[in-house]
């Protein structure tokens, strides 16, 4: 058991990792905005301003990171101005990677584990989710990277790659597309929560440095 760091915290996946995180034995410390409703230790920081993170908190002895924040608008190229390219990839690419930074000796005299959620495997070319699978690409190559320049100090690193799973983003951005939304066709966000548990889990010899999560077939 171990000290967990998690941002996104106060979204369906990330309110689901708290839980089960708790309820494996872990001490859990939220990141990110209105964390203080969650019952464990939160650190107040705006995850749009990655710049900010370093004077947000202490962030103590950290055996784990698991990056859940992100942000999906559905835009169009000649709609998506400046902004929403750069929230976007402060959200979900530039934080993960600051927090990185400031907890890497915290994870390296742990032997820890960074664990970033990005979106089903495969996803590439959307057409209104441009600036989101920019994003998540971004998020892979981090991942990827990372795992080379610390495999010497015993950091593990997992990119999981989740399908349809059911929270109110998936619900906003399924809405913004026309599409239907059908929680039950979905992984529940529990499930989810439990399977990066079981990655932090691991045993010594071994790890999943990839993990893809499908609903069940119906």
């Amino acid at each position: 058991m171990g000290h967990v760091l998690v941002t996104g915290a106060t979204g369906g996946i990330g309110t689901a990792l708290v839980g089960a995180l708790t309820a494996a034995g872990h001490q859990v410390t939220a990141v990110g905005r209105d964390v203080g409703r969650l019952g464990v230790r939160g650190i107040e920081a705006d995850l749009a301003d990655p710049e900010t993170l370093a004077g947000a908190g202490e962030w103590g002895e950290v055996q784990a990171l698991v990056h859940c924040a992100g942000i999906s608008p559905v835009e169009a190229v000649a709609d998506a101005g400046p902004e929403t390219w750069r929230r976007t990839m402060a959200v979900n690419v530039a934080s993960a990677a600051e927090l990185v930074r400031l907890t890497l000796p915290a994870l390296r005299r742990s032997r820890g584990h960074v664990i970033f959620v990005n979106a089903s495997a495969g996803l590439t070319g959307v057409p209104r989710w441009s600036a989101f699978v920019a994003s998540k690409a971004a998020l892979r190559e981090l991942a990827d990277s990372l795992r080379e320049e610390e495999a010497a100090h015993g950091i593990r690193v997992t990119t999981v790659y989740p399908g349809a799973t059911a929270t109110d983003l998936l619900g906003e951005v399924r809405s913004a597309f026309g599409r239907p939304y059908d929680p039950e066709a979905c992984i529940r966000p529990r499930t989810l929560a439990e399977m990066i548990v079981w990655v932090l889990s691991a045993p010594a010899d071994s790890y999943p440095c990839e993990l893809s999560v499908l609903p069940s077939p119906r």
